[in-house]
């Protein structure tokens, strides 16, 4: 019945196949969703989606494909009630009748129960064996034996709250192709886990070495890991003015607390506007900062290069010849360009963040720059596909 559900899932971009079906089948055995249309979609949620950004396929999906099955259950459900509240009184039991009742344990009275729900097709009063009002039988309403199932409720089921809860859409916020917003932060902070477990596996890692040794029949078998020590240094430049002011400052916050979430050995944060100019400053107003040369001395080139920026800027702009104050100076000056490429070629691996849609990066200025950085989107997996490749090993890119 819920696989045409989990094929409208895949059809947004969920990936579930047959591990999931299989869980969620054995879910609905068990019995885990209540029988309820609310604890299917808790459950079917729990299970089926893995990843934050799905999170909003997974409500528009649940909509999708139960629109109408609410209205259906709240009409069966003031049936119901309408019913109970006409209930007949029970008659008095004859002896027998008592003993019968009574003599059932709750194991028995379960099987029974869901077996008169399979069966029953209509209304009862009065009987010995169906589910209804004023009878002998175990499951009903204003009875009296000592073991039984008493159904019935307060009008207000709730069957209405899984739609709800889907319609509502609170996760919209948590897309992977979004430009990252605040309501992303603690989602993309997972992504600059990656940083953390970088570096030369030169420590040694007893519990490893012990179980490999024990698989090779007692030969030695020394195994190691990166320190536990994190020896990430980022430096992180990024555009400020204009368009780029909301994102300036949300990428800044970002690496900051991923500085003390997962620990970078170093963080150097820096600002820039359009382009780098022989000088970056450490302050979004551009006041002071330090040239560029200087700064390559003192960073080495083991160190992540992070820019922002949307690279959107006069063509001259690129091509702009200042001096290691930002001064234009045609004499001795270098164009912007060619600060980019110099910052690019001091660092083993480098990564460019833009919050521009990636159709628009053609035919302008972010083509000259993609010419000189690896460049990716400012979304949630754009920063997953930055973060990957800035910590796949050394790599210098020969760049003109």
């Amino acid at each position: 019945m819920f696989l045409p559900f989990l094929y409208e899932l895949r059809r947004r971009g969920v990936p579930v196949g047959a591990h999931e079906a299989i869980s969620l089948a054995g879910a609905l055995k068990a019995g885990l969703h209540d029988s309820s249309l609310d604890g299917f979609y808790h459950v079917a949620r729990a299970l089926l989606v893995h990843s934050e950004t799905h999170l909003d396929a997974f409500d528009q999906a649940f909509l999708a494909h139960f629109k109408g099955v609410e209205a259906a259950g709240q009409q069966l459900t003031e049936e119901l009630l309408e019913w109970l509240k006409e209930a007949r009184e029970r008659r008095e039991l004859t002896p027998e009748e008592r003993a019968l009742l009574e003599h059932f344990d709750v194991e028995e009275l379960e099987k029974l129960f869901q077996q008169r729900l399979e069966e029953q097709r209509e209304r009862h009063d009065g009987g010995t064996k169906w589910i209804g009002t004023g009878g002998a039988s175990p499951f009903g309403h204003s009875g009296q034996p000592r073991e039984g199932f008493r159904v019935g409720g307060p009008a207000g089921s709730g069957s209405k709250q899984a739609m709800r809860l889907a319609g509502a859409r609170a996760y919209q916020g948590y897309r992977g192709d979004v430009v990252l917003d605040t309501r992303q932060m603690a989602v993309a902070l997972r992504k600059l886990r990656a940083f953390t477990r970088e570096g030369a596996p030169d420590e040694l890692d007893v519990e490893g070495s012990i179980a490999a040794t024990a698989k090779n029949a007692g030969e030695l078998e020394v195994v190691t890991r990166p320190p536990r020590r994190p020896n990430t240094r980022v430096v992180l430049m990024m555009d400020v003015g204009g368009s780029m002011d909301p994102y300036a400052h949300l990428v800044s916050r970002l690496f900051s607390v991923a500085k003390q979430a997962t620990h970078f050995k170093e963080l150097r944060t820096y600002y820039f506007h359009n382009c780098v100019y022989g000088r970056v400053f450490e302050n979004a107003t551009l006041t002071g900062g330090i040239s560029v040369p200087d700064l390559l001395g003192q960073v080495g080139r083991h160190h992540k290069l992070v820019m922002v920026g949307d690279a959107l800027m006069a063509p001259y702009e690129l091509t702009l010849r200042t001096d290691v104050y930002g001064r234009y100076a045609l004499e001795g000056g270098k164009e912007g360009l060619v600060w980019l490429m110099e910052l690019a070629r001091h660092f083993e691996r480098s990564a460019w963040l833009n919050p521009e849609p990636i159709q628009t990066w053609r035919g302008n200025t972010i083509a000259a720059v993609r010419n000189v950085f690896d460049m990716f989107p400012l979304t949630l997996d754009g920063l997953g596909e930055a973060v990957g490749h800035l910590t796949k090993g050394k790599m210098v890119r020969g760049r003109k």
